[in-house]
C-alpha cells in the first residue's frame, strides 16, 4: 500500500467553496466535516473552482467531480481523486494534468497529484444545488 493509499484511508475527504463552506458534498460524503477544513483546503477548492468542464458549463467542484482532497500542509502537496462524467470523455488524458497545475498555483501548494477513476461512476445527484439549479435540474 503506498503511503497516499494509506493516507486516504485515515483522512476524511475535506471540500469548501467560495467565500464560506460548501457542504453539499460534504453531506453526502461519511465522515466529513466542513467546518474543520484549514485555510490552505478552502484555498485548493477555490482553486479547483476555476476549473470548468469542457462540455458544461459549471465547475468540476460544483458538478461533484472531485471525490477527495488531502493537503500535507508540511510538505506543501495535495492530493486530489476525481472523476470524469463519463469514461469515454475526450480530455481524460489530459485533464488530470489541468487540474493538477491548477492546484499548484495556489501558493502554498509545490506539487499536486491527480487520480482519475470511475468508480463510482459520475452521476447528477453529484452536483451542487447551484449546478442542478444552473444547468435547469430544478
Amino acid at each position: 500500500m503506498t503511503e497516499h493509499e494509506e493516507n486516504r484511508d485515515e483522512q476524511s475527504v475535506e471540500e469548501t467553496s467560495g467565500e464560506g463552506i460548501d457542504e453539499h458534498l460534504a453531506e453526502n460524503i461519511e465522515g466529513v466535516d466542513a467546518a474543520e477544513l484549514t485555510p490552505l483546503e478552502q484555498k485548493v477548492i477555490q482553486a479547483l473552482q476555476t476549473v470548468y468542464d469542457p462540455e458544461i458549463p459549471v465547475n468540476i467542484y460544483d458538478l461533484g467531480l472531485i471525490y477527495e482532497i488531502h493537503v500535507k500542509e508540511e510538505e506543501k502537496h495535495a492530493f486530489i481523486r476525481m472523476t470524469l462524467t463519463a469514461p469515454g470523455c475526450p480530455v481524460a488524458g489530459t485533464f488530470p494534468d489541468t487540474v493538477r497545475r491548477r492546484v499548484e498555483e495556489v501558493e502554498e501548494i509545490d506539487s499536486a497529484e491527480v487520480d482519475l477513476v470511475f468508480h463510482p461512476p459520475w452521476n447528477p445527484d453529484m452536483m451542487s444545488e447551484e449546478a442542478k439549479l444552473e444547468l435547469g435540474f430544478f
